[in-house]
């Protein structure tokens, strides 16, 4: 089996970076097995194409506007991720909307896609999570790793992010 955790997103604009931030977020936390790749694609688009081809699960981490009110959380699957990613806010967006579609056309699609979505606040230029969003990470990283878990994956607190959460 193999799994790719994709975090998405434009780290120069604030919460737009969210996914990225989430997935950084998750390697640091815990030990990942030899089966994950966690991958930081920025905005890569149809570069991502061979770092997803032919992986059994995909878990995607990103800003998503979904209707739900900002720095919620959403989670999509299957055909849900697709179809949201046509309607856009962010270039990155159509360029994953079109890899999962060569995917699927080249028979190298994965069996499974998960999207743990994060709805941005602002947008604006700037390095730093807005306030609000910088308190959902933690949950994303903690969805992403029980989505991992559920299809069979041993993951376990790094030393240090036990500590951490000790203080």
């Amino acid at each position: 089996m193999r799994v790719v955790v994709l975090g998405l997103g434009n780290i120069l604009l604030r919460d737009e970076g969210v996914g990225v931030h989430a997935v950084e977020a998750l390697a640091e936390r815990y030990v990942i097995p030899a089966e994950v790749e966690v991958v930081d694609g920025g905005t890569a688009g149809m570069d991502l194409l061979n770092a997803l081809a032919g992986c059994d699960h995909l878990l995607i981490c990103d800003a998503v506007r979904t209707g739900a009110p900002p720095a919620s959380m959403v989670r999509l699957t299957a055909a849900e991720v697709p179809a949201l990613f046509q309607t856009r806010f962010s270039p990155h967006q159509l360029g994953l909307a079109d890899v999962l579609a060569t995917l699927v056309l080249t028979g190298e699609a994965p069996a499974t896609v998960t999207l743990v979505g994060v709805v941005p606040v602002d947008l604006e230029l700037g390095l730093e999570l807005s306030p609000e969003v910088a308190a959902v990470v933690g949950q994303a990283v903690e969805c992403l790793a029980t989505e991992l878990r559920g299809l069979g994956c041993q993951l376990a607190a790094k030393h240090s992010a036990v500590i951490a959460a000790v203080w």
